[in-house]
């Protein structure tokens, strides 16, 4: 179990992110289309995973649009946004944004996702959905960086998230 803040309260995740080194744990996820995605959906790629409570925070809005822009024109790179937002608040979010490079997923249909990446929230007023975190794989899914971001608001390390990506 993790701990993090949310403005300096404590709270709890249900567990820890995936091990650097080990394998990513495979995920069905829905997609702007409502579509069911998984990691073999972007199979070869290098993937981050922005993972964010919900995109309509200014701090999740950020994230998404500062990876869009500096991971633009990867093509050995996919960028995954994920979020408890509906497919529907997600895909208005990258249209009103202007944001064509990341794919957004979202946990409308389970929790799983959150409970395999040990970032499902436990306690207090974000309860039952993410911490935010970064997790990046390689192109055969093998975890090479993550970061449980330590105070809910704050953003995430780019530089080391992109990093591990060269």
């Amino acid at each position: 179990m993790a701990q993090v803040t949310l403005q300096g309260d404590l709270i709890h995740t249900n567990g820890d992110l995936p091990a650097i080194g080990g394998k990513a744990p495979d995920f069905v996820l829905t997609d702007a289309d409502l579509n069911d995605r998984s990691l073999q959906d972007y199979a070869g790629k290098k993937k981050l995973l922005n993972i964010v409570p919900s995109l309509d925070t200014p701090t999740c809005a950020a994230s998404t649009k500062i990876f869009n822009e500096r991971l633009a024109g990867r093509d050995d790179v996919v960028v995954l946004i994920v979020s408890a937002d509906l497919p529907f608040a997600q895909g208005r979010f990258c249209q009103s944004e202007s944001l064509a490079d990341v794919k957004t997923l979202s946990m409308m249909r389970s929790k799983q996702f959150a409970e395999d990446y040990g970032v499902l929230i436990q306690d207090g007023p974000l309860a039952g959905i993410t911490a935010r975190a970064v997790v990046v794989l390689d192109a055969d899914n093998q975890v090479v960086h993550t970061e449980m971001v330590p105070e809910i608001v704050d953003e995430p390390g780019y530089d080391a998230a992109i990093d591990a990506l060269n």
